[in-house]
């Protein structure tokens, strides 16, 4: 072949480069916010929200339930289009990430029950999602019994290794009898519960930030312990983030010893105030009181008129799943019934609030836009820092969460809104105030 027919002229491949440096260039400056997985996963499809969306240091913060396990978030008849799979999940956290969410927490579940028949273990798909998003930090679910802290402290570090400090944990301690009855695990009273998780976190602590680790507990043993690698070190936070949540005294004390966030089911204003003093006046008796943040669980639905929104709750709590729902509530019941103050998470939730796992109706962030910001501001005011949400509708009510409440709540922010408290129960605070019977 002859260099001619071989060859490009000098001006056909000045035209060519042109032609390459057009059609490149624009997806050069979309690769922030446009990747693509060895999946074939689109990670960051789009992007819906100011890239300043999140820089405020007092800002409240969003988290949303990961729909790990089947049966969507609440425990009812009505069609959810919410999915459990991983690509959907994948997918909902890309949304979440790219709209301003900043937090995801995943659940756990070793066996079926209660609406949820299937499940997939919350560490390795936490891991998962954190490996197809940027920004967002998960939290995995960790269950001790069924859970070695030696082994979670390993795994968790490693992880955040992978994904530059993205990794935090929520200990739980257990509500679901049979959960650990069938797979050899002992049953123990509720305060032995949290008594084992506070060791389990002491642990975890202790192994991450300690040359060579040793402990002696009832329920853990560690000797000259030397973990390597630690997790990432990161400014203000010397390990991944420990979040804990529960209503009984030993849940609070818990909260307020050894948790970096104290997590919260839906509550009246009154419980809200209540608990939050509470666990900061034990916190502040520990020389903790500015270590310890507030999370609080929350079930949003946005429409355009209130009667909309609450129409649409009627019929998820009509339409519930009467045998699922009860059968939750006795266990959930007779989890927190040994407590000596009977005060368990769930002590006071009726049929109707049982329908969302953790009492997220009671949170009220049902109603217009305006009305679940104000709202959203409410709580900050009292506070709480994180706001952990679950949806009916995951394939669209994440996205339009974050395209028309984050974006009106950082506005208001700005405004001075959320910093008042007495101002913002004001114009607000009715719809959480206990209802009193007669």
């Amino acid at each position: 072949m002859s260099q001619s027919h071989a060859a490009f002229t000098e001006a056909q491949l000045q035209a060519i480069s042109a032609i390459v440096q057009q059609a490149v260039l624009p997806l050069r400056q979309k690769e922030s916010v446009t990747s693509r997985d060895t999946n074939g996963i689109s990670n960051g499809y789009h992007y819906t929200a100011p890239e300043n969306i999140n820089d405020s240091p007092d800002r409240v913060k969003f988290a949303y339930w990961v729909p790990n396990v089947s049966g969507g978030l609440v425990i009812s008849k009505i069609p959810q289009r919410t999915k459990w799979d991983y690509e959907s999940n994948v997918r909902y956290a890309q949304t979440a990430e790219n709209v301003g969410f900043e937090f995801a927490l995943s659940q756990i579940r070793f066996m079926a029950g209660y609406g949820a028949e299937n499940q997939h273990e919350s560490v390795s798909f936490s891991q998962a999602l954190l490996h197809n998003t940027k920004k967002l930090n998960v939290i995995a679910a960790l269950l001790p019994g069924p859970w070695n802290p030696a082994i979670a402290a390993k795994q968790i570090a490693s992880i955040d290794n992978y994904t530059n400090g993205r990794i935090s944990v929520n200990v739980v301690s257990g509500w679901f009898k049979a959960e650990f009855t069938s797979i050899g695990q002992w049953w123990l009273e509720h305060a032995e519960r949290y008594r084992r998780s506070r060791e389990f976190i002491e642990c975890l602590k202790g192994i991450w930030t300690t040359e060579k680790f040793t402990y002696r507990g009832d329920f853990y043993q560690f000797h000259d312990y030397p973990l390597s690698p630690k997790p990432v070190a990161l400014p203000g936070r010397p390990h991944p983030l420990i979040f804990q949540g529960g209503n009984s005294i030993d849940a609070r004390d818990n909260g307020a010893s050894v948790s970096d966030y104290y997590f919260m089911n839906g509550n009246t204003l009154e419980g809200l105030q209540e608990q939050i003093a509470d666990v900061k006046e034990r916190a502040k008796k520990l020389g903790r009181g500015d270590k310890i943040k507030f999370a609080v669980n929350g079930f949003c639905i946005i429409k355009e008129t209130e009667e909309e929104a609450i129409r649409l709750l009627s019929e998820i709590q009509g339409k519930a799943d009467k045998d699922a729902v009860e059968a939750f509530g006795d266990a959930v019941k007779q989890a927190g019934s040994s407590t000596g103050e009977k005060k368990g998470m769930w002590t006071n939730s009726k049929f109707e609030d049982l329908v969302q796992y953790n009492d997220g109706f009671k949170t009220k962030l049902i109603g217009t836009k305006e009305q679940v910001a104000d709202r959203i501001l409410l709580l900050k005011s009292l506070g709480i820092d994180i706001v952990l949400l679950a949806f009916l509708h995951y394939e669209e009510d994440i996205e339009s969460f974050g395209e028309q409440i984050l974006p009106l709540v950082r506005k208001l922010e700005k405004e001075g809104r959320g910093k008042d408290a007495e101002d913002e129960i004001r114009r607000t605070g009715d719809v959480y105030r206990a209802r009193k019977a007669g």
